[in-house]
């Protein structure tokens, strides 16, 4: 036989007391407290101090070994012209070597090699020089600039801040046309963003439903060119280059 016990009434009003009291565990607020989300964007541009440009050679032949040969003479001329023209080893980087049989076209039959290399221009301003270089010494394939900064994190820590001021501005907004005011700040996200061709990834968020990443995938590269005839005194523009990034920040409202 089972005996019902009872809660004393006394005993039952301080026990939902003291639950009424306590923060509200799922959104992180206190019982007389309101959340509000803000999603904001913030901005910062800079100069890039480096530029990054692929150049390489396709070579044809009969057979796969004199194709080889020649593309790799080819391109020894290419660094040799790139180093004397002061671009450091550690700068030149090879991104692809291929030698493959032709089986259509006017060339059937034959062999195409081809070489392509990286180069890193520590003085972007310099990169339209160095391209002209290139194209001289033989370079049928060319693309590129990206032009970028060495320190990417510093404008983008200037573009987040100004994202975080232009979200507290936001909930100061929403407070006061709802007559409260910013408690406390609950939650940052940061929902990634973009800088010039560089993508930076966000933040998982912890609500279910905001697992999407806000920031797009990155793109593939561009693909590769045929070089143009080199002109004399060609230019490089550096402008500047802009960082937006994303974030969402939960704030805490009470009122006044």
């Amino acid at each position: 036989m089972f005996k019902v016990r009872y809660l004393p009434l006394a005993t039952a009003a301080l026990a939902l007391t003291a639950c009424s009291d306590r923060a509200d565990e799922v959104r992180g607020v206190d019982h007389e407290e309101t959340l509000l989300s803000v999603s904001a964007t913030g901005q910062a541009e800079s100069r890039p101090d480096q530029a990054q440009f692929q150049a390489g050679i396709e070579t044809f032949s009969r057979s796969a070994k004199a194709a080889s040969e020649a593309n790799g003479e080819k391109i020894a001329e290419i660094v040799a012209a790139l180093q004397e023209f002061g671009i450091e080893e550690k700068d030149i980087q090879t991104r692809a070597v291929s030698v493959s049989r032709i089986d259509w076209g006017d060339r059937k039959g034959q062999y195409q090699a081809s070489n392509i290399i990286e180069v890193t221009m520590r003085s972007p301003e310099r990169a339209g020089d160095a391209v002209s270089l290139v194209t001289e010494a033989g370079a049928n394939i060319l693309s590129g600039p990206n032009l970028s900064m060495t320190d990417p994190e510093k404008t983008a820590n200037l573009a987040y801040a100004d994202a975080y001021e232009a979200a507290m501005s936001r909930a100061e907004a929403y407070a006061d046309a709802a007559g409260m005011e910013v408690s406390r700040v609950l939650y940052i996200r940061d929902a990634g963003g973009q800088q010039g061709q560089t993508y930076f990834q966000g933040a998982q968020a912890m609500n279910e439903a905001m697992v999407q990443r806000t920031a797009p995938a990155a793109p593939p590269p561009p693909p590769l060119a045929i070089a143009p005839r080199p002109q004399s005194g060609a230019s490089m523009m550096i402008g500047t280059t802009r960082s937006n990034v994303h974030i969402q920040v939960d704030f805490a409202l009470r009122p006044k």
